[in-house]
């Protein structure tokens, strides 16, 4: 019998890929890593919709750009195969059961986070999450810091935000400087690849082959470009120009989609390199939402299938549904109609920019099959994120431990849960949903024994 790999799968209709990036956005959980490698198990083994060497292709121009690179990935597969629509398609439903989800869960817990069971819960999620941040800290570091020079400009990220309380687009731009002008006068320590190996495999005959032209939508055209930066520009302004006319350029919507516009250009190195800046704005300039709530809403994220930055959607919604002029403008009674509202917004300005960057930049990656390399710039963007990323960790720490300030109580079970947990993820190698869970049946438990 004929070995069925070594012939090319047969065509995939618009409707057949409709319904894999469908199912996509319900099981895609275990952050980027995961999801990737659930893409790669379906397109590249399974399906064979596309090479390896075109996976890892596109997969190194989606981790140069801001914005959550596994849904940029999707949205590039798509968009080679189907055409705008496809990329679109691809893009939107890697995001859209995310967010009704975190729609849903973020109003359960504004409105019943007071009750002992969602409270027990969250209890035992806190010091979770606290780990699960280290750990984010030590795998970036892990990977980005390979000398003495990265290592310094870590250290030098975390005193800036620690102790000088320096915005996060300063230190990125100050990283990039340094990166720029460190690649010039020494090379060699600068670097660095996607870090996802070679194209060295092969699952048999693909779609999308190795050899496989480039269709003729996928290639360079300038009128295409400029159609395209155009239309993005069109969807950019017009919804700020909308809210911006009911509320003034001061109220919360117009803010929100300002504020996550620079957010979304800002996601370099993946979602936890941005939270800091989510914070500092979120919490500590616009009050949307407390210090704890963040905690909270970055917990919801993590257990959530979709790219880890949704935590924004949890921010807007807190932020709309406690938003004074939004209850003005929804009225009193409609608090769910204006955090949802908000969620929307917030999770549309974050993600309107990786689409772009894949429709106007596409064509010009599909020009070369060499692959690309992180620039100096980037590789000391993504060392200072590792300072930037521990301090986030210390933050929540402190809110962990001790939630009415120094001066209040040492909650010792919250910390007894922090270092298990940590030992969970970093000995025995648990998966953040698992740690996840154990830990908020553990808080549930404790909290109702407590009472």
């Amino acid at each position: 019998m004929s070995d069925p790999t070594a012939q090319p799968p047969r065509s995939v209709s618009f409707w057949e890929a409709f319904g894999f990036w469908l199912k996509l956005g319900f099981i895609s959980f275990g952050g980027p890593a995961g999801q990737i490698s659930i893409m790669h198990s379906e397109l590249v083994e399974r399906r064979r919709w596309i090479s390896e060497k075109r996976f890892l292709h596109a997969l190194n121009y989606c981790m140069v750009l801001p914005g959550p690179e596994a849904q940029q990935l999707a949205t590039y597969i798509g968009w080679l195969m189907h055409r705008t629509w496809g990329g679109i398609v691809a893009g939107g439903l890697f995001v859209l059961p995310s967010l009704f989800i975190l729609i849903f869960l973020s109003w359960i817990y504004i409105a019943y986070g007071n009750l002992p069971v969602v409270a027990g819960l969250f209890y035992g999620i806190k010091p979770a999450v606290t780990a699960i941040v280290v750990q984010a800290a030590h795998r970036i570091g892990s990977r980005a810091l390979k000398n003495n020079l990265l290592w310094g400009i870590a250290a030098a990220s975390f005193v800036a935000i620690f102790a000088a309380d320096l915005p996060f687009p300063v230190i990125v731009v100050a990283a990039a400087l340094v990166g720029f002008v460190g690649a010039k006068l020494r090379p060699e320590f600068f670097k660095a690849g996607g870090g996802h190996g070679k194209a060295d495999q092969s699952f048999g005959p693909a779609l999308i082959d190795d050899t496989t032209p480039t269709p003729p939508h996928a290639r360079f055209s300038a009128s295409h470009l400029a159609l395209v930066l155009l239309a993005g520009g069109v969807l950019w302004a017009a919804p700020i120009a909308l809210v911006a006319s009911l509320q003034g350029w001061d109220g919360t919507l117009a803010q929100m989609s300002w504020f996550f516009t620079k957010a979304a250009l800002l996601t370099f190195g993946g979602a936890y390199a941005v939270l800091p800046y989510v914070y500092q704005g979120a919490v500590g300039h616009y009050g949307w939402l407390s210090g704890t709530q963040m905690i909270d809403g970055l917990a919801l994220g993590e257990t959530t299938p979709g790219p880890l930055i949704m935590v924004v959607a949890f921010v807007g919604f807190i932020g709309g549904w406690q938003s004074p002029d939004l209850a003005a403008l929804f009225g009193p009674d409609q608090r769910f109609l204006a955090g949802a509202v908000a969620a929307s917004l917030v999770t549309w300005f974050t993600f309107l920019p990786s689409f772009i960057f894949i429709l106007a930049g596409g064509p010009l990656v599909e020009s070369t099959h060499d692959d690309l390399k992180f620039t100096g710039p980037l590789t000391a963007i993504t060392a200072a994120v590792v300072g930037v990323v521990l301090n986030l960790a210390l933050f929540f720490l402190y809110h962990v431990l001790w939630p009415q300030g120094f001066k209040g109580a040492f909650e010792w079970p919250a910390a007894v849960l922090a270092i298990a947990a940590a030992v969970a993820l970093f000995r025995f190698k648990r998966s953040v949903i698992q740690v996840i869970g154990a830990s908020a049946l553990i808080g549930l438990g404790w909290t109702l024994a407590m009472r």
